[in-house]
């Protein structure tokens, strides 16, 4: 499909992109959601729980969102000791590698396609 840039972008709707970056191994375990809730958060703290080997404690450098630190947040954090969560400065900007990772999905997925509402976009492509 031809890259297709106009004038008249027609919003077809929006998602919610959960990524965690590996910057050790590059890799990445992502979820996507219609909201930003802290229900949505702690799915994906689930997702990286059963994902990630058990004896390793993880570390994730956050922003100040308050989804983040949502009482249900808490308690999920004192039940899993193995996770620490690191939260950047307000209003400071995020790591590059991060940013990276983003703007690769919006290079190669996002400009060049056409999509009518937000069920239509193919991640997997």
């Amino acid at each position: 499909m031809p890259e297709r840039q106009t004038h008249d972008y027609v919003r077809a709707g929006r998602t919610i992109l959960f990524a965690v970056l590996d910057a050790a191994s590059g890799t990445v375990i992502a979820a996507q959601h219609r909201k930003h809730r802290s229900i949505e958060f702690r799915k994906l703290l689930n997702q990286i729980d059963r994902e990630t080997p058990s004896d390793l404690d993880v570390h994730l450098v956050l922003d100040n969102y308050g989804t983040h630190k949502a009482p249900i947040i808490k308690e999920w954090l004192l039940a899993h000791p193995q996770f620490h969560l690191h939260f950047i400065p307000t209003n400071s900007s995020w790591m590059n590698l991060v940013g990276r990772f983003f703007a690769e999905i919006t290079r190669r997925m996002i400009r060049r396609g056409t999509y009518t509402s937000v069920c239509a976009t193919d991640v997997d492509r």
